[in-house]
């Protein structure tokens, strides 16, 4: 169990990536997005919550078993967040795209309480939860970005 735990907490590899883990992580967001917005929204909020719950198993025995609670080769958490960005928007590569640049900034600059939940919850929930955080963030500026190109065009 701990080798699957392993690969899923790395997506398959991903956050192996010498540069930047958690923007390689991210990337597996892309291809799980074209996936699962397909799906009506009871379908992705269910897939989103399994695979968020599957984040939080798999960060722990990551974590434990690198010695480090929140190790970058952890990058499953990235995809919750990057998903949860995206979540119940219909796919384009536009969306795609502004949704990875929006929850990258908002993971990586951790406004509060990202940093506050980053900070204190040195646990599997922690590590997947802050970036579930800056994951609604991104939502939230996705969301404005499109309404504001909408309006424009």
């Amino acid at each position: 169990m701990r080798r699957l735990a392993l690969l899923l907490a790395s997506n398959l590899g991903l956050g192996y990536a010498p540069v930047a883990p958690g923007t390689v992580g991210t990337l597996a967001g892309l291809p799980a997005f074209w996936l699962l917005a397909a799906l009506p929204p009871a379908g992705y909020l269910l897939a989103w919550a399994g695979l968020a719950a599957l984040a939080v198993w798999a960060a722990a025995v990551a974590g434990r078993h690198f010695g480090k609670v929140d190790d970058g080769r952890i990058v499953i958490d990235e995809l919750v967040g990057y998903l949860a960005t995206v979540a119940l928007l219909p796919w384009s590569w536009s969306t795609a795209l502004l949704g990875f640049c929006w929850f990258r900034l908002f993971d990586i600059v951790k406004p509060p309480p990202v940093n506050w939940i980053d900070r204190r919850c040195k646990n599997g929930f922690g590590v997947v939860f802050d970036d579930v955080a800056a994951g609604i963030y991104g939502a939230l500026a996705l969301r404005a970005t499109l309404w504001l190109i909408g309006r424009l065009s």
